[in-house]
């Protein structure tokens, strides 16, 4: 595990922010920190990055009490972008490159390739104000990544960029991945985490209430349902709800049904489509897996004691 958070603890006055969090984030992969607004993960965060200190517990990076000399192995976009809108673009980057430690030379040799490679060359003597905020999005990432830390942490990287701007983004964060960093993901958007995050942490109201591989989360989380799209033969539903499979959600529109089951453990889908087929025409049959929006929304939900609706 390149960072290991031990039972933290952080109060500000009577509110606690976190409460005895723990987290271990392995080496090499993309781990999604989620939560609520208001959750606690951004005081996870700057704690992190040593913008404040823990109360309790300790925070462990690359094998050792974090210390004020891992702040350079450590890239930060925020969610809050933070570049000064009247200094050139050029000039800013590389200063913020030197603050990372990288000598004048090399601090522009690799963000010449990075702004090639992101098309924004032409705006290297521009001042930030110039630039649109997609623009200025992707040059606070070009600095959060130019000194190749070993743990980058992106705060809601896609906020406001257009649909190919997000597959930019995306596609550079696997690539990271691919050649050695390791990153933490706080975002909302459940779909991003589906396809970036092999593990999650989900904070909800100052303490951790789930966490693992994204893959065994949702096989945990697996209702052993199906939902099926049919056309009844003879013009006559038939009733399913005296087959013992429970329905769960029901729709018919036009001559086209499509109906939810879940499946007493007893039984698989070879049961269902065995007690279907002989009275409907099966057009579509899937397992309905739950989605990590899904997953957060009930999770929370049963934490904080709220109904939650089958669907």
């Amino acid at each position: 595990m390149i960072l290991q958070v031990n039972s933290v603890t952080k109060k500000f006055g009577e509110f606690t922010a976190l409460n005895k969090a723990s987290i271990a984030v392995p080496e090499s992969s993309i781990f999604g920190l989620l939560g609520p607004n208001g959750a606690g993960k951004t005081t996870l965060i700057r704690i992190i990055n040593q913008i404040t200190g823990p109360d309790e517990g300790e925070v462990i990076f690359d094998g050792r009490k974090l210390h004020p000399d891992h702040i350079a192995m450590i890239g930060y976009l925020p969610e809050e972008r933070g570049l000064y809108k009247k200094m050139k673009v050029g000039e800013q980057a590389l200063y913020l490159a030197q603050l990372k430690g990288l000598s004048h030379h090399d601090a522009k040799q690799r963000l010449k390739k990075w702004f090639e490679k992101f098309e924004i060359q032409g705006w290297w003597d521009k001042k930030v104000e110039e630039l649109s905020k997609g623009m200025q999005q992707k040059v606070q990432f070009v600095v959060t990544v130019v000194h190749e830390p070993k743990l980058l942490i992106f705060d809601e990287p896609f906020s406001g960029f257009d649909p190919i701007n997000v597959n930019l983004l995306r596609d550079e964060i696997l690539e990271l991945r691919k050649n050695g960093s390791t990153i933490i993901f706080s975002t909302h958007n459940m779909a991003s985490v589906e396809e970036l995050c092999d593990n999650i942490a989900l904070i909800n109201k100052s303490e951790k209430i789930l966490d693992g591989p994204v893959k065994e989360i949702k096989r945990k989380y697996f209702t052993n349902s199906y939902r099926v799209q049919y056309r009844d033969t003879n013009g006559t539903p038939y009733p399913f709800s005296e087959t013992g499979f429970e329905i769960l959600n029901s729709v018919a529109e036009d001559d086209i049904n499509t109906v939810t089951f879940r499946l007493p453990a007893s039984k698989g889908p070879n049961d269902l489509l065995s007690a279907m087929l002989p009275h409907v025409n099966v057009i579509a049959f899937n397992e309905v897996i739950p989605s990590m929006n899904d997953i957060f929304i009930s999770t929370v939900n049963a934490v904080n004691g709220n109904q939650v609706s089958e669907s």
